[in-house]
């Protein structure tokens, strides 16, 4: 259950990244125009999502990673988060399109040796992710991922299994090992970007982020979670609409047990209402 407005999310030492580059080549032609994460997904913007889930969660200082040609649309949409409940939102710039890894060496200097929650700007769910901190900070270090069962796992990270043990991940496998993909949800230690600059790019020429999670996995300091609830990485037409409809049924259509996040919901409704009521203008006299 989502807390009340009367009953604040106790806050946690993590501080969330929100990784929101990347060109977004399968959502074109919308991508043509805008950052795919600025498209829609019910009413409102798909960063308004991840950020929901970091702040729900207790996580109220955050870092939003972008690139291409839409960064002051963030800022214009967003500004320093505060009207969301945020203590601060900060920006960084990705040149090129280097993979996840290479965006997240990004957020250094803003993790200050504190421990990382990573999400993914496409990434919507239903589930909060209060238990998996409360999880991941009991752990003491290390690294820990949110895997899911889906049916079409070769779009994304795939976890492989020996005897009920997770043993490797492998990134967008033609054949893939297991029905389990891996979630953009990753939670690291500050070790993380020392490893990060250890990597070499793969054959696609990125960083990527399924390295730093082996590396993890073979120091013997990974642990995993599976997601429950629904979830939807909003990174293709198919699934674009698919995550509208999981919204609306979750936070937004008559009947909906569950609220989004109040200051959200706020400013939603301080869009509409200006559109439904548009301040008119004394015209001038001359």
């Amino acid at each position: 259950m989502v807390p009340s407005r009367r009953s604040p999310t106790p806050q946690t030492r993590l501080r969330g990244v929100v990784l929101a580059g990347g060109l977004g080549r399968r959502l074109g032609p919308l991508t043509a125009i805008t950052n795919k994460h600025l498209l829609p997904v019910w009413d409102r913007p798909m960063i308004f999502y991840p950020l929901r889930s970091l702040i729900e969660a207790g996580i109220d200082e955050v870092m939003i990673v972008t690139g291409g040609q839409n960064p002051g649309d963030f800022m214009r949409l967003l500004g320093d988060g505060k009207q969301f409940g945020f203590k601060r939102l900060y920006y960084s710039y990705q040149r090129g399109q280097g993979g996840i890894a290479d965006a997240l060496k990004l957020a250094e200097d803003f993790a200050a040796g504190e421990p990382v929650c990573v999400v993914l700007g496409d990434n919507i769910f239903k589930s909060s992710l209060r238990p998996q901190i409360a999880r991941y900070e009991s752990q003491g270090g290390g690294a820990r991922i949110l895997l899911k069962k889906v049916h079409h796992p070769e779009r994304f990270g795939v976890g492989r299994f020996a005897r009920g043990e997770l043993t490797e991940i492998v990134e967008k496998p033609k054949r893939p090992p297991s029905p389990y993909a891996v979630i953009g949800v990753y939670f690291y230690d500050s070790r993380v970007f020392d490893i990060i600059r250890t990597l070499k790019p793969s054959a696609r020429g990125e960083l990527e982020i399924a390295d730093v999670t082996n590396h993890y996995l073979r120091a013997g300091e990974l642990t995993h979670g599976i997601l429950t609830g629904w979830w939807s990485d909003a990174g293709t037409v198919e699934s674009l609409h698919h995550s509208a409809e999981q919204a609306a049924k979750t936070w937004f259509r008559r009947g909906a047990k569950e609220t989004f996040w109040e200051p959200f919901d706020r400013w939603v409704q301080k869009q509409v209402d200006a559109g439904l009521h548009p301040v008119k203008t004394r015209r001038r006299l001359t």
